[in-house]
């Protein structure tokens, strides 16, 4: 199946990447979007996408499974449900096309049955008012009527390029309210513990901020070293 010279040029489906340990995906859970971006130097994360599930403590986390298509094209989107496991996340390279949708109501069905945990889309959703009824996360460019033709090309498992992101197969996608962001999956061990670790200075800063006991030298050494006169 991952052997390229065995597909007709523009079609492939490639291996899923390593499975990631199922403790790993719940301590992430738990864990901020924005703090995950602080921790990977605040340039990682998803542009342009809006949240089409209408539920602002719906959290996505799960491995993901990739996909590129042609632009308005779903062919191998729909070999990607077809493939996924529970938990997954489908994230689809769609070129950012707005004129025709890349998912629908439908589809939508189709992953909850399978349990897949989410869609990212770099492209156009319809048939907003189902994905609005929540429990399937939904993440999208914008959205149109105008519906998908099928018949390729395309690529499943195969590194992508998602809005401003570059995911591989079975990297970690978390999505909470802020955004979306992705961890490559070398990067899960020592991405964890660092952030975990910002969590908890965050909930000291912000102890202490409720209190009015914060320390306002954090912010004039710096001001000072800017040569400002403070």
């Amino acid at each position: 199946m991952s052997n390229r010279s065995d597909w007709p040029a523009g079609y492939f489906i490639g291996e899923r990447g390593a499975k990631i340990d199922t403790a790993i995906i719940e301590a992430f859970r738990k864990l901020p979007a924005a703090n995950i971006g602080d921790c990977m130097g605040r340039s990682n994360a998803a542009l342009g996408l809006k949240p089409y599930h209408n539920d602002p403590e719906l959290v996505l986390c799960g491995p993901a499974l990739t996909v590129k298509v042609r632009p308005g094209d779903n062919l191998m989107i729909h070999k990607a449900i077809e493939l996924a496991q529970p938990g997954d996340v489908i994230v689809i390279d769609g070129s950012g096309d707005l004129t025709q949708a890349l998912i629908g109501g439908l589809m939508r069905t189709s992953a909850q049955t399978k349990k897949i945990a989410g869609f990212v889309v770099n492209g156009a959703v319809r048939d907003l008012n189902e994905w609005a009824e929540g429990g399937i996360s939904c993440w999208a460019v914008g959205n149109t009527l105008r519906g998908p033709s099928k018949d390729g090309p395309g690529e499943v498992n195969t590194t992508i390029s998602c809005a401003g992101m570059i995911v591989a197969p079975g990297d970690l996608i978390v999505a909470d309210a802020d955004g979306v962001i992705v961890i490559p999956q070398d990067q899960l061990d020592t991405v964890l513990p660092r952030v975990q670790q910002h969590a908890q200075r965050e909930e000291k800063i912000r102890a202490s901020n409720q209190s009015g006991t914060a320390d306002p030298e954090r912010f004039n050494a710096i001001l000072r070293a800017k040569g400002c006169p403070l």
